[in-house]
């Protein structure tokens, strides 16, 4: 029986780094089938995801355990995961449904190796795409007050053991507080291609000013409102000839390409932090 693990660290840049890794997948019977690596010099920081079999008996902690010694050494932060583990995410969704159902297709597809366990909504009106795709829809009201919607909210992350939180046009705000405690875990889209043109309606914002590119941007959620380090971005061209519905049309589909490729990446583990920016391992 062969089993699967993806190993993905970063560390102080030192020599040896990769040859202690390498010794040690071997040493426990492992073949590396994937491997990629980083090396940045400007904050002297070194980046590796590497993906192995190994065909003997073993199991997670085990494995964990004995490279806790490497870990240790090179002063790695690092995460070991067995690579048919899927994560559980949960999609929060307002009303607008192009994000929602492009991840529940590729999901239902098996494009999207994730498990999705419910959908929350501060809304009902996605409520009947959930149940066409057999997918548990939570309504938890703003009626009460943030800060009861948000205990709400914590509780059913909880219940439900949830890794990773998407807003796929979320359209309410999280506390400060909420979004640290979940830092690195939440992803939101977002049409900042945009980014001088505020409030409500961006793109007929757009088509005013005559724009010719528009596009989107995945990333993860931070105190600083639609700041937070990107993972992906999609652009697409228009021109004098668009209308102000038909640039909306590509914005969503812009959208829902970065959203979906930005939440298939960090399932995979191939999203890495470093401070306002992310290494991405495609």
């Amino acid at each position: 029986m062969t089993q699967s693990f993806t190993l993905g660290f970063s560390c102080p840049d030192q020599p040896g780094i990769v040859h202690s890794v390498s010794t040690f997948i071997v040493e426990i019977g492992g073949n590396i089938t994937e491997s990629r690596q980083f090396e940045d010099r400007e904050n002297q920081l070194f980046f590796m995801r590497v993906e192995f079999d190994v065909k003997s008996k073993t199991d997670l902690e085990s494995i964990r355990e004995t490279f806790t010694k490497i870990a240790e050494k090179y002063s790695m932060k690092w995460r070991l995961a067995d690579s048919t583990q899927r994560e559980r995410v949960l999609i929060m969704v307002s009303k607008y449904e192009h994000c929602l159902n492009d991840l529940l297709f590729r999901h239902r597809s098996g494009a999207l190796a994730v498990d999705i366990p419910l959908i929350v909504s501060n809304h009902r009106d996605l409520e009947e795409m959930a149940n066409w795709y057999g997918i548990p829809f939570v309504h938890i009201s703003q009626s009460n007050g943030k800060d009861a919607a948000e205990e709400q909210l914590r509780k059913v992350i909880a219940d439900n053991g949830i890794e990773l939180i998407v807003l796929a046009r979320y359209m309410q705000i999280l506390s400060g507080q909420f979004c640290e405690d979940f830092a690195g875990k939440i992803i939101n889209i977002h049409h900042s291609f945009l980014p001088s043109f505020k409030g409500a309606k961006p793109y007929h914002q757009a088509h005013t000013r005559g724009v010719k590119v528009i596009g989107a941007t995945a990333h993860y959620v931070t105190r600083e409102l639609d700041d937070g380090p990107i993972i992906e971005q999609e652009v697409a061209r228009v021109d004098h000839s668009h209308t102000p519905e038909q640039i909306a049309s590509v914005g969503r589909d812009a959208e829902a390409h970065a959203l979906a490729r930005a939440v298939q990446w960090h399932a995979e583990h191939r999203v890495f932090l470093s401070g306002q920016r992310t290494i991405v391992f495609r």
